[in-house]
């Protein structure tokens, strides 16, 4: 094999598939890269370790077609620092060398007779913008858990009815939900599947750059999610787990709204929690005549600012974990922000508002307050 491609749009395409690549594979060949150039038109990167398949395409002058097998993570590593100028790659033996202008490095090759062959795309599911996908995943995805011996919580709820899209994901101790429209298939029935919120932000945040559409494929059945765009796709196993009965957490209606301006709250709660002893609590206490934030104690220092609220409602004083609440605020994707209470101690609910100075459909951050003290 013996190709010739651009420097930045090997480094892109190989960086890409790395990611989606195990730290530590099972067993060697599962942290590689296949380079495929044997159709003779363009070379094809992927990688693929049983539960998620990456694939990018990108132009390449082809002299001799083949493939081979290379570390993953070291190709992406030798691609990103090479100079911006053209990539020769040239496969002898079991050794592939790596050309770009006065830099030359050399790989051992793994066998590619032991690489596993990626799945194939499940059937077309519907179609939505990049640029709404990426957007949407986003703001559902920072509620996600972290912690793998809780799997109903690492992943994204994806809820199919007709041609509306409903993305949730919790930790427990908040909840992100967006709704939107999408052009569903022919073929594709409601349905409801939970998908691993890293894969799926990953992919949504590059598959859709430049406005393309993004095709959503699913074998629910299967246990199986294909995303792909105009160059790249991917596919990730289903997580088989229960997630939570959400719905009824939602407050049917709200006894105290406020008003405010994200940025300023936000510039405030980085000030005033700088003092919260490891991010405890921020408390808010919102009466007629605005806002006001405190944290901290006589111990380890406190601090305390004030701003303008328009305020529906009786006085409320509630206490939130700040990197939280930060999160949900940055989430809106707003200037402004309502935010919706029913009592101190229950779920509070964040919702943008728009220019016209209403709460804008299709997006909720519901957060949980931390208990006060006495």
């Amino acid at each position: 094999m013996k190709i010739r491609v651009e420097r930045d749009g090997l480094a892109d395409a190989v960086a890409w598939v790395a990611r989606s690549l195990p730290s530590r594979p099972p067993v060697p060949v599962l942290g590689g890269v296949l380079l495929d150039a044997s159709s003779g038109e363009a070379l094809t990167i992927s990688g693929f370790d049983y539960e998620v398949s990456a694939q990018v395409t990108v132009e390449a002058s082809i002299d001799s077609t083949g493939r081979t097998l290379v570390s993953g993570r070291l190709l992406a590593d030798i691609t990103k620092a090479l100079p911006p100028r053209p990539v020769e790659l040239t496969v002898d033996g079991a050794r592939v060398t790596i050309t770009c202008g006065s830099s030359r490095f050399s790989l051992p090759t793994m066998p590619v007779e032991d690489y596993p062959e990626l799945p194939a795309m499940p059937e077309h599911a519907g179609s939505v913008p990049g640029d709404l996908l990426g957007e949407a995943v986003a703001q559902v995805a920072i509620a996600a858990g972290k912690d793998d011996t809780l799997p109903m919580l690492t992943g994204i709820r994806v809820e199919i009815n007709a041609d509306k899209l409903t993305m949730v994901a919790t930790d427990r101790f908040r909840l992100a939900m967006r709704e939107f429209t999408w052009e569903p298939g022919t073929s594709i029935e409601d349905t409801a599947v939970l998908v691993p919120a890293k894969t799926l932000a990953d992919s949504a945040k590059t598959l859709g750059t430049g406005g393309a559409k993004v095709e959503m494929s699913l074998a629910s059945g299967d246990g199986l999610l294909g995303l792909s765009g105009t160059t790249r796709r991917n596919t990730t196993r289903l997580l088989d787990a229960e997630f939570p009965k959400y719905r009824q957490l939602l407050p049917a209606e709200s006894a105290v709204t406020a008003n405010v301006e994200v940025g300023a709250l936000a510039d405030a709660i980085k000030r005033v929690s700088l003092v919260a002893e490891r991010g405890t609590q921020v408390r808010l206490e919102f009466t007629e005549d605005g806002l006001r934030l405190t944290a901290g104690g006589d111990d380890e220092g406190s601090a305390e600012e004030e701003l303008p609220v328009e305020l529906v409602g009786e006085p409320l004083t509630i206490a939130f974990n700040p990197a939280y609440l930060l999160d949900g605020l940055g989430a809106l994707r707003s200037d402004r922000a309502q935010l919706q209470f029913t009592t101190s101690n229950r779920p509070a609910l964040l919702k943008p508002v728009g220019e016209d100075g209403q709460v804008a459909e299709g997006y909720l951050y519901l957060l949980m307050p931390v208990r006060l003290p006495g």
